[in-house]
C-alpha cells in the first residue's frame, strides 16, 4: 500500500527556504511597483471579508493592491530614511500595521478619492464588530421557519414552537449600539438579515513624487 503524502516528513529548512522565498518575492514586487507606479496609498480596510476584496481587485486590474505581511512590504519601501528606496518612503511604511495595506496605480489622487468614497458595501457583523444599533426583538410571534427554532433557542432567545410558528416568551435585546457583538449575536443578527457592518477602504496616506502625504489625522504615521 502506497504511503500517504500527509505521512511524509518535510525538512523544516525546506520550509524556512520558502518562507523566505516567498517574502523575497514580496519586497521585489513591492520595489518593482515603486517604479512602474506614480501614486502609492495607504489603505486600511475596514470590516474586511475575502469576496468583497476580490471585487475590489476586480475594478482596479490596472493598479496593484497588497494586503497582508505589513513588516515585509515595509522592508520592501525602506524602513529608513536610509533604506528607503525613494525620498519620503519610510514615512509609508511606517504607517503599515493592522489591516493596512498599499495600492499603487496610476490614477489621479482626486479619481482615487472619489472611487472609494463612493464603493461601500454593508455586510453581517462577526464577532468583535461594535454594533450601531440597539436590536430589540419584541415578545410575540417571529417570521422565521419553524425548524429554526431549536437553533434560535440555542443561540439564548427564549423561544418555542405554538402551532408550528416560533414565538419569542419575552423581550430580548440581541445587541446594544456601541458594544461589541458577540459569536451568538452574529449570528441571531445573520438570521434577521441585519447587514450592520459596513466594509470600505479608507484611504490613510499618499505618496507621489518623493512627498508623503497623510489624507487621516493619525499618530500611527511618522511625521
Amino acid at each position: 500500500m502506497p504511503k500517504s503524502k500527509r505521512d511524509r516528513v518535510v525538512a523544516l529548512t525546506r520550509t524556512k527556504k520558502k518562507a523566505y522565498e516567498t517574502k523575497k518575492d514580496l519586497v521585489t514586487d513591492i520595489q518593482e511597483c515603486t517604479e512602474k507606479y506614480t501614486n502609492i496609498f495607504l489603505v486600511e480596510v475596514h470590516n474586511e471579508r475575502n469576496n468583497l476584496l476580490k471585487e475590489i481587485r476586480e475594478s482596479w486590474k490596472s493598479s496593484r493592491l497588497f494586503m497582508g505581511r505589513n513588516k515585509v512590504m515595509a522592508v520592501g519601501l525602506g524602513r529608513t530614511p536610509e533604506a528607503e528606496i525613494k525620498p519620503s518612503l519610510h514615512k509609508l511604511a511606517a504607517g503599515l500595521a493592522g489591516s493596512r495595506g498599499l495600492l499603487f496605480t496610476n490614477e489621479t489622487l482626486d479619481s482615487v478619492k472619489g472611487w472609494f468614497s463612493e464603493h461601500k458595501k454593508f455586510c453581517f457583523a462577526r464577532s468583535g464588530t461594535v454594533a450601531t444599533e440597539t436590536v430589540v426583538l419584541p415578545e410575540g410571534p417571529l417570521d422565521m421557519p419553524h425548524s429554526m427554532e431549536p437553533q434560535l433557542r440555542q443561540l439564548g432567545l427564549p423561544t418555542r414552537l405554538k402551532d408550528g410558528v416560533v414565538v419569542l416568551d419575552a423581550e430580548h435585546t440581541v445587541c446594544t449600539a456601541g458594544k461589541a457583538v458577540t459569536t451568538q449575536q452574529a449570528h441571531i443578527l445573520k438570521h434577521l438579515g441585519n447587514l450592520m457592518a459596513e466594509f470600505q477602504i479608507s484611504l490613510v496616506g499618499h505618496w507621489t513624487a518623493g512627498k508623503y502625504t497623510l489624507l487621516q489625522d493619525n499618530t500611527m504615521e511618522a511625521e
